[in-house]
């Protein structure tokens, strides 16, 4: 695969005010796509993630996998000479993504008017739980909180009607995450197809994001269609071709062998030809566990080698990163502590620099290329406006 000789986003500036999984994930994949990050946390304990066990040096292996190659300034924005290091840093930023609650940044004296009077192509991202406005916009929230809200929660559980909170934050790294980072990248492509290079305000909100992952299943039910609820619908656990069961051992496996072709082979290949006309029978559930419960997980695997009838195990995550095929397309890269680092999710070079950087370990570098002097530089941190912890 051929890949291009300069990072797609090289040359770019983009400022982190972040905390916790939605920003970082965004602004982790804008890092692997070459921009430059600076992740500004505040004088105490920083990004919170960073204190989150296990631990791995100076800083969380969770903060680790999300902050590969971002620098780190330590500024305390409540003070009038971090908030003018702060407008320094934007005036020459492209991007600027936060995930504080509506209103904070104004208050800081730090939000998109300000910024965008001074920097007019700054694109601005708020990423937030439930928007900008709304009678919701300034709850408290977190992942389950959103997928509760959104419709998501209600119909993710067993057949016996018990929610289970999903094992992935859907809300924080597909809503806020992902979508932030999408959201970015359509602004900054606008601004280059725009003579006035214009930004642009982006407001993400990782609620409005899970009601469209749900809408096919909101629409169809209000539709008329299926009910809703867990495990009782097409895609999640309704039906015998797309369910989990146990197998012989009590390790879990994974059928979905929703086109009819895939479903037939599954048949002939348990010699179950009377459930052929019944791939989407409800009843045909507990015949189809019996039939997996037949052989163990290792049984299955033999039986089933390359035949495409769409029935693979269950694995744990410790599993699921020694598989030979995460192995083949390398989404795991050790590093010089040891520790392995999940690889570029968009393959366009090789990433940001494995390098995790201790809490404001580059803030005398970037102040520096702000334009302060040595002197300015070591009179802000006596104050304690900036500095490494």
């Amino acid at each position: 695969m051929t890949q291009p000789a300069r990072a797609p986003l090289a040359g770019m500036r983009v400022v982190d005010l972040c905390r916790l999984l939605p920003g970082d994930f965004a602004t982790w994949v804008l890092a692997d796509l070459g921009a430059e990050v600076v992740k500004v946390e505040d004088t105490g304990a920083g990004d919170y993630m960073r204190w989150m066990p296990p631990m791995a040096g100076h800083s969380s292996v969770m903060f680790g996998a999300l902050n590969r190659g971002k620098r780190s300034l330590r500024l305390d924005l409540k003070r009038p000479e971090g908030r003018d290091a702060f407008l320094r840093l934007a005036d020459g930023a492209d991007v600027v993504v936060e995930s504080f609650r509506p209103g904070v940044m104004d208050r800081l004296g730090v939000g998109f008017e300000v910024l965008s009077a001074r920097n007019p192509g700054l694109v601005y991202c708020a990423i937030t739980g439930y928007g900008q406005d709304g009678p919701y916009a300034q709850r408290a929230g977190h992942d389950l909180d959103y997928i509760s809200l959104a419709g998501l929660q209600g119909i993710t559980g067993t057949a016996a009607g018990e929610l289970a909170i999903p094992g992935f934050q859907v809300a924080d790294l597909g809503g806020g995450g992902m979508n932030g980072a999408l959201s970015v990248l359509a602004a900054l492509l606008a601004r280059e197809r725009d003579p006035a290079r214009r930004g642009a305000y982006l407001d993400v909100s990782m609620f409005d994001a899970v009601s469209a992952f749900v809408a096919v299943h909101a629409l169809r039910d209000l539709a008329g269609g299926e009910p809703s609820g867990p495990s009782a619908m097409h895609l999640n656990g309704g039906n015998p071709c797309y369910h989990l069961y146990r197998a012989g051992d009590g390790r879990w496996m994974a059928l979905a062998a929703l086109e009819p072709k895939f479903w037939r082979a599954f048949c002939d290949l348990v010699d179950r030809p009377d459930l052929v006309e019944r791939q989407f029978d409800p009843e045909a559930v507990a015949d189809t566990a019996a039939v997996i419960a037949g052989r163990t997980r290792a049984e299955w695997l033999a039986l089933v080698g390359d035949r495409d009838v769409c029935l693979e195990p269950v694995n744990s995550l410790a599993e699921a990163m020694a598989d030979p095929h995460a192995a083949a397309r390398g989404l795991w890269r050790e590093t010089a502590d040891g520790i392995p680092r999940p690889a570029p999710m968009v393959r366009l070079g090789e990433g940001a620099d494995p390098r995790v950087a201790k809490l404001g370990e580059d803030s005398r570098a970037v102040l520096a290329e702000l334009g302060y002097t040595d002197a300015e530089i070591e009179a802000l941190v006596a104050a304690g406006v900036t500095g490494e912890l």
